[in-house]
This record gives structure tokens, C-alpha cells and sequence, in this order.
């Protein structure tokens, strides 16, 4: 195998060359500056990937993984790179995007944001799947680009005692009647309580449900159950437990929600991406402020604090229940509003009304029907735009500064996911 230069690391976190004919080659598990041979998987005409099967020049940024299920788990892809230079990855891979797809830059970049890299992961989906000759009961992520479930008793990212949980979760599944029929466990980790959210396919029996109330007795948890969509979830016990609820403590401000309900998987990260965007907005008293894909009101409660009118709009009716809640909760005053931003239309934003400034915190495919919305003229002097996938973001960006008038004032990372290839951004958007 003739051996290759590795120029860079992509959005996936594999490393990227030349072969000599000009294709691209991917390679799994390669760093920037290596020397590396690898193995074929699939080969195309202008491309090709693979797996490394020898490093012949090592990066002097390689370190050895802490978790013994490296490279079979596939919820993680970068611990073999040093943190500080997983940072600098994400940071390229953000500037590359603006570049290439947008075809912007910022004025000037920001800090990454860091946070925690260990135990940082408050929100999981666990996979559960009977497989007998892998001993039972598997509980945990996937493999490596594969439906088949990793066999792990830890997880290095989870919370401590949520790891520590994985092989009892095994036995207590095995020992249900329903063992084939619990496809899912979620996993909810607030300041005061830990909530597994069992997807049961099929109704308890009273010695399951005895078992079950033994383990979150044993191991001092909360244990709900959903028959169908999200929505159906139900406390199971213990019934007394308190309420799910993460602090913005520089905004004084409580949020209870749902162990199904959507928030970031990082509270730390969260707190620092909330206090940056907050910054950025710059929120005053006589301003009124829109928060779109406002979800349980992560950051329409902060705006709130400040004095300045706050209008979130959100796709869930349930989530803009959360948010109304929420807003009560903490004695503030809100307005939430439900519409289909995927849908959005010049004439529906009009119908918003007056906004002085704009926060956008978009799922995974972006808001283009949003800022295709936006007037050229006028319209929201400031954005700020939180972005999960820079791609997306550097699309949506094009349009804001090509298309709508707006100048790309600052762009930067915050590591909301550790040890993964998931990049986090937010960028600040100004009218001239």
C-alpha cells in the first residue's frame, strides 16, 4: 500500500489526502500531518475512503483514547486527537465552510468556547438490544457507522453514575418479560434527579413493574415510561421525585422540562453560548426581540430578563406550552408563539411584526426558509445565529450577506461536544 500524506481532518473527523491520480481519499482514523496507510472501503471516481492500518509518521497531537471502547463505539471519533487540537479542528472546519459554501468571512473570529470534556453528556439516547451471543442485553450506543449496538459497560462522556448504570440496565432488562420489546432507553440528567425514560412496546407485568421500582430504588433514579411518540412518556416511579430543571444562574433563571424534551446536551457549554449570545444581542428594554425555533425557551427567558420584549416562535405546540411555563415560572413576561419555520414566507414574517433584532438557534437543516423571509431592507438590524452544522450555517449565511444586506460581523465555536466531529457555532449578523 503506498503510504499518504494527510492534509487535513473533515466535518466527520477523517483525514483527508491526495492519492496521486488526484482523487480525494478519506481515511478513518488518521490525523493532520500523518503518514499513514490504510485500507479500502469504497472507492469511486473521484474519491475514496478508508480505514488506517498503519501510521507511519505520527501526529505529535495523537494521544491514546481513555475509554476502552474506542473505535467500536461510534459516539465518539476524535478522543485519539489531543482536546486543544480537536478545538482547532472544529474552529477549521467552521472557517472552511464559511468560505466554501458561503463564500464569507467574519470581520474578525471569536474565542472558542470550552467547557467540560468528560461526563459532560446530560442528555443520551441508549440503544437496547438482545443478542445472545454477545451475552444478553447490550445498553448503549451504536457502532461505528452500523445499527448494531456497541457491547460497553462505560461511557467516558456520560455522567459517572449514569456509566456505572450500563451493566445493571443489562441485567434488569434481561429479566423483564418485555426484553425484545424495549428498543430505547433515554437517559435526562438535571441538577437534582436522574430520569431513564424506558420505550416500552408492550405494558409491564407486576414483576416487571416490581423490578423496576427496586433498580430506581437501588440506584436512586427516576424511571418513566413511553408507549408511543415523545409525548406519551409518564413518570413511573418514584412519583415524588423532583422535577427535572437546569439553572442560568447569571439570569437567575430556572428551567423545568421534560426528559423527552428537547435541550443541550452540555450545560456548561450552554451557560457560556447563552451568556456570548446574550452579549452579542445586546437586548435593551425598548427593543422587541424574536427567538426563533425558541424550544422550551433556552434563550427567549434570558432576553426576557433584560427588559426587552421577547416573541419566541417554535415548530411544537407542546415545547411552546414549556416555554409559556417556564416564562410563568420564573415570573417574566413572554410571548410564544407556534408556526412551522420550515415553512416561512415573507408575508408570515411580515405578520410577525416589528423586530429590532433577531436570535435563530436552528436544528441541524438550518433556517433557509427563514432568512429567505427577511426583507432587503429594513427588517431585524441584528441577528444572531446559533448553528449546529456549519454547513447549514454557511449556506444561510450566504444569503443574509448576498442577498439581504447584512454583514457577517463575528464567528466562532463552542465545544458543546467533546471527543465527537459535531461542530457548534454562533455567528453574529449586522444591516451596514
Amino acid at each position: 500500500m503506498t503510504p499518504i500524506q494527510i492534509e487535513s481532518i473533515d466535518h466527520e473527523g477523517q483525514g483527508v489526502g491526495h492519492l496521486a491520480d488526484g482523487r480525494v481519499v478519506f481515511v478513518e482514523g488518521a490525523l493532520t500531518g500523518e503518514v499513514v496507510e490504510y485500507a479500502p472501503k469504497r472507492s469511486k471516481d473521484r474519491f475514496e475512503k478508508g480505514t488506517v492500518t498503519r501510521i507511519l509518521k505520527a501526529s505529535p497531537f495523537r494521544v491514546t483514547p481513555e475509554c476502552e471502547w474506542f473505535g467500536i463505539c461510534g459516539g465518539c471519533s476524535l478522543q485519539h486527537l489531543d482536546e486543544a487540537a480537536q478545538v482547532a479542528v472544529k474552529q477549521r472546519v467552521l472557517e472552511d465552510a464559511l468560505k466554501h459554501i458561503g463564500n464569507v468571512q467574519p470581520d474578525h473570529w471569536l474565542a472558542p468556547l470550552h467547557g467540560p470534556t468528560w461526563g459532560y453528556r446530560r442528555r443520551a439516547r441508549l440503544s437496547v438490544r438482545l443478542v445472545p451471543k454477545k451475552g444478553g442485553i447490550l445498553v448503549g450506543f451504536h457502532e461505528k457507522k452500523s445499527r448494531y449496538v456497541a457491547y460497553m459497560t462505560s461511557c467516558k462522556i456520560l455522567p459517572p453514575h449514569i456509566s456505572t448504570l450500563l451493566p445493571a440496565l443489562s441485567d434488569l432488562v434481561l429479566n423483564l418479560s418485555l426484553k425484545e420489546q424495549l428498543p430505547q432507553i433515554e437517559v435526562a440528567v438535571s441538577d437534582a434527579v436522574s430520569a431513564l425514560v424506558f420505550r416500552i412496546m408492550q405494558p409491564l407485568t407486576a414483576e416487571d413493574e416490581a423490578q423496576v421500582r427496586a433498580f430506581a430504588d437501588r440506584h436512586r433514579v427516576q424511571i418513566w415510561l413511553q408507549t408511543k411518540g415523545p409525548d406519551t412518556a409518564k413518570p413511573f416511579h418514584p412519583l415524588d421525585a423532583p422535577k427535572l430543571t437546569y439553572h442560568l444562574d447569571e439570569f437567575d433563571i430556572e428551567m423545568p422540562f421534560g426528559p423527552t424534551e428537547f435541550t443541550q446536551v452540555n450545560f456548561d457549554i450552554n451557560q457560556s453560548l447563552i451568556r456570548r449570545a446574550m452579549y452579542m444581542l445586546d437586548a435593551r428594554p425598548n427593543e422587541r426581540i424574536g427567538d426563533m425555533f425558541c424550544g422550551l425557551g433556552n434563550f427567549s427567558l434570558p432576553i426576557a430578563r433584560s427588559g426587552a420584549q421577547v416573541l419566541g416562535v417554535e415548530g411544537s405546540a407542546t415545547l411552546v406550552k414549556r416555554a409559556e411555563e417556564n416564562a410563568a415560572h420564573n415570573g417574566l413576561s413572554a410571548a410564544f408563539s407556534a408556526a412551522d419555520l420550515f415553512k416561512m414566507t415573507p408575508e408570515a414574517f411580515a405578520a410577525l411584526g416589528p423586530l429590532d433584532k433577531l436570535l435563530i438557534d436552528p436544528p441541524r437543516d438550518g433556517a433557509i426558509e427563514l432568512v429567505n423571509s427577511l426583507p432587503e431592507q429594513g427588517g431585524p438590524q441584528r441577528i444572531v445565529y446559533i448553528s449546529c452544522k456549519p454547513s447549514t450555517l454557511a449556506r444561510d449565511a450566504a444569503v443574509l450577506v448576498h442577498s439581504k444586506g447584512y454583514r457577517l460581523v463575528t464567528a466562532g465555536i463552542a465545544n458543546m461536544f467533546p471527543h465527537t466531529a459535531h461542530v457548534e457555532s454562533i455567528a453574529q449578523f449586522e444591516r451596514p
